[in-house]
């Protein structure tokens, strides 16, 4: 079957409207330059300024989205020693504009995507500070959520739920895991060992949900700031370990392990190299309007096919 493209937008929204509803609703902030920056599955991005930047969510699946940004964020925040994308500013709907959810603004973040690195400039195998950080920053995350935490049917549950579209992928995606070098069958063992782990047994822990390294932002060779919170939910912490298949050489993921506060278990170690392989695969299987998340979820399935567990 092949890649498929990301969800379609369901609202058009441009600079001119952005720059409308930022002037009608937070005039104080109507001087500031609107400009186009990026576009998600879930958010289209403006800088306002060269301190903001304007989250707009693109479909109606992102709108819950940004709901719990606005709900949580601000809680999550103060425990991190990490900045992240908290709302300073939150927009009203405004369905005359085509606009029918809530948007927001964050402040912006200088640095760039650990994706975006030049290898020459921080080689996977060099990573150890950014090991280091995000070992931290998970473990200062990994507690147990509040009531009403966010409830993500795709992320933080039992990595068994995952096993048909999984596997459905690598039988899709057969023939590009081939061109790609890789190798389907034994991409299939790990996965069998990974959903035959057991399954997490704590209490629901805090996580960041979508974890890849372009929503990890570096400066100088460290951690800056972890963004994209929209996935944020509740459940087994071996969903964000998928990081450290996603980023990491095996002897930075090594040092990832063994530093981080929390102890990992060789179960939860398994599920989170299970879910870095059934996530890289659905970034393959989106990727026709991203290619950036092709060379994402080929990395990330060479490192999960390699010996180390």
């Amino acid at each position: 079957m092949g890649p498929e493209p990301i969800p379609a937008a369901e609202v058009d929204i441009t600079d001119r409207i952005v720059a409308d509803l930022v002037r009608s609703q937070h005039p104080d902030l109507a001087h500031l330059r609107v400009s186009r920056f990026a576009e998600g599955w879930d958010n289209t991005l403006f800088r306002l300024g060269e301190r903001y930047l304007v989250r707009v969510p693109r479909r109606s699946a992102a709108a819950n989205l940004v709901d719990n940004e606005i709900r949580w964020l601000h809680r999550i925040a103060p425990r991190l020693t990490v900045p992240i994308p908290f709302p300073v500013r939150v927009g009203r709907p405004d369905p005359g504009r085509g606009l029918p959810w809530r948007w927001t603004i964050v402040d912006w973040v200088p640095g760039e995507p650990l994706a975006d690195v030049p290898a020459a400039d921080v080689p996977a195998t060099d990573r150890i500070e950014v090991a280091d950080d995000l070992a931290r920053v998970l473990g200062e995350l990994h507690r147990p959520a509040a009531a009403g935490a966010p409830a993500n049917p795709y992320r933080g549950g039992p990595l068994a739920d995952r096993d048909v579209i999984t596997r459905e992928r690598l039988g899709d995606l057969r023939g590009d895991l081939q061109a790609a070098g890789l190798d389907p069958s034994r991409i299939e063992r790990v996965w069998a060992g990974a959903v035959a782990a057991p399954p997490w047994s704590g209490p629901a822990l805090w996580l960041h949900g979508d974890l890849h390294p372009l929503n990890v932002i570096v400066r100088r060779g460290r951690v800056a700031a972890l963004i994209d919170w929209g996935d944020m939910t509740a459940g087994d912490p071996a969903t964000d370990l998928a990081i450290a298949w996603m980023a990491l050489s095996a002897h930075a993921r090594n040092r990832f392990r063994s530093n981080t506060p929390l102890a990992i278990d060789d179960s939860t170690w398994k599920r989170g190299r299970g879910w870095a392989l059934s996530l890289a695969l659905a970034y393959l299987a989106h990727s026709l309007d991203h290619p950036g998340m092709a060379g994402i979820g080929v990395s990330t399935l060479r490192e999960v096919s390699g010996s180390d567990g």
